[in-house]
């Protein structure tokens, strides 16, 4: 087969992987030159062991890791409740041929939940492509990690472990000033390989917490088998276990940066998707989360007094002369899942397991909690776009208490809080429409 044409197609088959925009575009202009395309999605879900309609958390606008977000609401009887939820994505992408192998691609996408944009003040993707078919892709510009588009497209999403899965652990999402390279694609073992690259400098505003953020990423296919590797570490970025969060600096406020005292984490991610017949496909992952931990300060004067982002903080304890110390942990999380495909009906079975942290911090923060979720769901593909969902799930708490280190609040999971209750089930129906 020659060159290019064997690369255009190894590279549709990685794209196919998650690496592509979902749906069909729409293609319009000399050449089909623009394209547009997205999807929106509609859910309603009925929960119990809920705490409505504020929520169990006294101080429901707290940080987790703040010692005053602990407080409960005394008294707040629980009951069954029913959500809905909305999403919507477009994507606006643009390409031309330069010649002599050589394409320029752009691409503007946004995020909306609810009807509001889903990380205020910034752009899910803004960026432009270099690609050759030989050397490559080189991307400059506001993008999304590999360890959360992976976690969440397909792998999470199929199985009704999104935010389960892709919104929790020690990744961060929005890149805001990156420069990524991803390889062409290799033969390797007789099988295709792309290896990928990706940095980001955050914002320039911090002199002396300066922030960084790297990750690696290197995919393999072979046949039915589908394998992904990544691996995050950052620099300086908010302090968090939330998977979905911005990249970008250590506070909200400049002023702070020689108040603050630097932080760190990462995350290794390996994903499996194994096509075992037409019908029955199987997945699998495990990550390991580090965290450097922060320790509590205030940041700026007030009134009112702002406290910094701080994690797994020992509050009221001291560590080298240092007070309210934050301490360094460590966890490690898995989910295995299955699908059944029958004609227009596909089935799904899904499980993340969020582990208990190892950790030096003599208070506890939640360390010594875990998690377990369960999901079931049935979708119809009704054609040109449109699909329907029924699922259900369930989570169990190994403790009643505060959640687990690796989730970013103590009601992550359906609002299902672990320091009023130890598990809790719901179920729902949903439509949506790829375009």
């Amino acid at each position: 087969m020659p060159g290019r044409a064997r690369w255009l197609q190894a590279a549709s088959a990685t794209l196919a992987l998650g690496f592509s925009l979902p749906g069909h575009a729409i293609d319009f202009g000399p050449d089909g030159m623009f394209s547009l395309n997205g999807f929106g999605e509609v859910t309603a879900t009925v929960g119990n062991n809920q705490c409505p309609p504020e929520g169990c958390q006294l101080s429901p606008e707290t940080d987790r890791q703040r010692i005053w977000a602990d407080a409960v609401v005394p008294g707040r009887k629980l009951s069954t409740d029913v959500t809905g939820f909305s999403q919507f994505q477009l994507w606006l992408g643009v390409k031309y041929n330069l010649g002599g192998g050589f394409g320029l691609k752009g691409t503007l996408s946004q995020n909306w939940r609810d009807g509001k944009i889903d990380a205020p003040g910034f752009v899910r993707e803004r960026n432009i492509a270099l690609s050759h078919e030989d050397y490559g892709t080189l991307t400059v510009g506001e993008t999304v990690s590999r360890t959360w588009q992976f976690a969440d497209f397909p792998f999470g999403s199929n199985l009704g472990l999104s935010s389960a899965w892709a919104g929790t652990g020690a990744g961060y999402r929005n890149l805001t000033r990156a420069v990524r390279y991803t390889s062409r694609v290799f033969d390797v073992a007789a099988g295709d390989l792309v290896l990928e690259a990706t940095f980001d400098r955050g914002s320039d505003n911090f002199k002396v917490n300066k922030p960084s953020f790297y990750e690696l990423w290197a995919h393999y296919g072979k046949g039915d088998l589908s394998l992904d590797a990544m691996y995050q570490d950052t620099r300086n970025g908010t302090p968090s276990a939330f998977g979905a969060a911005v990249f970008y600096a250590p506070f909200y406020d400049a002023a702070a940066d020689g108040r603050l005292g630097g932080s760190g984490q990462s995350v290794a991610l390996l994903q499996a998707i194994y096509q075992y017949s037409p019908k029955i496909e199987l997945s699998g992952a495990i990550r390991r989360n580090r965290w450097s931990g922060a320790y509590a300060v205030v940041a700026l004067d007030g009134p009112p007094v702002q406290f910094n982002f701080p994690f797994n903080v020992d509050w009221g304890g001291t560590l080298n002369g240092v007070p309210n110390p934050g301490y360094s942990a460590r966890s490690t999380d898995f989910a295995l899942g299955a699908r059944y495909r029958m004609e227009k009906w596909t089935f799904s079975t899904g499980l993340v397991y969020i582990g208990r942290a190892s950790t030096s911090n003599p208070s506890e923060r939640g360390q010594s909690n875990s998690a377990l979720v369960n999901t079931i769901g049935a979708t119809y593909n009704y054609g040109n776009g449109w699909e329907a969902s029924a699922f259900a799930g369930m989570i169990h708490y190994r403790l009643k208490g505060l959640s687990p280190l690796g989730l970013p609040s103590n009601a992550t999971i359906n609002a299902i809080d672990s320091r009023v209750t130890k598990a809790g089930n719901w179920f729902g129906v949903g439509i949506k429409y790829n375009f």
